[in-house]
């Protein structure tokens, strides 16, 4: 049954204004075309934009990647992916093999003949590049570039995925002990002993939710309830690769959502001295600091909201 994908994108549909899908979808097809994805021999290549690109992922490895790996950072369907596989493979460019560790897992690395070419291939999109870029003066090329770094910020965020999890499914507890880390290595002692209990954030007591960019956990939050009508925030995190970007106020929104759902009016939390980042981002998002309410050993600061009337998590 596809009722839910349907209504899941309907309701994208309603939230973006009609004159912002045609303006992004026009800027694609300009976009396409000149930088010239749609020719058949990109870069004057005999290959199109497909296989050249595979080929640049591919020479990320040394020592050869996965089809998986590369078939979930890429967005490619299978089939597809292993067709272009093996359409380098018969020119010589890869080498497929089995994962030394899994046997069941093909990985594919360049040959010195593709390493030759993707530089090659390097050199004429910097070509290209340039020539396009000569076209403006410095402060446009600057404005440019500047645009572009918004735009793929943008863009990451949006294809990010903040999903509700059990408490103890793995990737909670893999990223907890990734934030456990992270708070050890910015002020000394943080043990996952003095993380939140699975139980603490699931179910009827509280909710987590894990942050997914292609397919890989990059951030989390858990929410779990106080007293009655009071709940409390708990270790929202983002990986260090995916910062700056705006995930936290996303996964923050979630979390307030959830709490609304359950019928809970304020929430609290407290945290350390040095995250000075996460303190200004909790005052941006409407939370005033407010006394000690717990005893917290790592808590220098504690802050409350008072939310507005129920809503739905999305």
């Amino acid at each position: 049954m596809q009722t839910e994908p349907v209504a899941a994108e309907q309701v994208a549909a309603e939230q973006v204004a009609a004159e912002q899908v045609a303006a992004f979808r026009r800027f694609n097809r300009y976009f396409t075309r000149r930088i010239g994805a749609l020719d058949d021999h990109y870069l004057g290549q005999d290959r199109p934009l497909g296989e050249a690109r595979l080929m640049f992922e591919i020479a990320d490895a040394e020592a050869g990647v996965s089809l998986r790996a590369l078939r979930g950072r890429l967005g490619l369907d299978a089939g597809y992916l292993s067709r272009m596989a093996k359409a380098l493979e018969a020119q010589g460019m890869v080498r497929i093999g089995v994962h030394p560790d899994d046997n069941r897992l093909r990985t594919v690395e360049l040959t010195p003949a593709g390493r030759v070419e993707l530089k090659e291939q390097n050199r004429r999109a910097d070509v290209r590049t340039a020539d396009l870029l000569a076209g403006l003066g410095e402060d446009q090329r600057a404005e440019l570039t500047a645009a572009m770094a918004t735009a793929r910020r943008l863009l990451r965020l949006a294809a990010i995925t903040v999903e509700r999890v059990d408490g103890a499914a793995p990737d909670a507890r893999a990223c907890l002990e990734a934030y456990a880390a992270d708070l050890t290595a910015r002020f000394g002692s943080f043990t996952a002993s003095d993380l939140v209990g699975p139980a603490e954030v699931s179910g009827a007591r509280g909710a987590f939710f894990v942050a997914y960019e292609e397919g890989r956990a990059v951030g989390c939050g858990g929410l779990r309830t106080l007293e009655p009508g009071v709940g409390e925030l708990k270790h929202v995190w983002v990986h260090p690769d995916a910062r700056r970007l705006g995930l936290a106020r996303r996964i923050l929104d979630h979390l307030e959502r959830a709490a609304a759902e359950r019928g809970l009016h304020l929430l609290r939390l407290d945290t350390n001295a040095t995250l000075t980042e996460a303190r200004a981002m909790y005052r941006a998002c409407g939370y005033r600091e407010i006394p000690a309410y717990g005893d917290h050993v790592y808590a220098d600061h504690w802050f409350e909201k008072r939310l507005a009337t129920s809503t739905t998590v999305g």
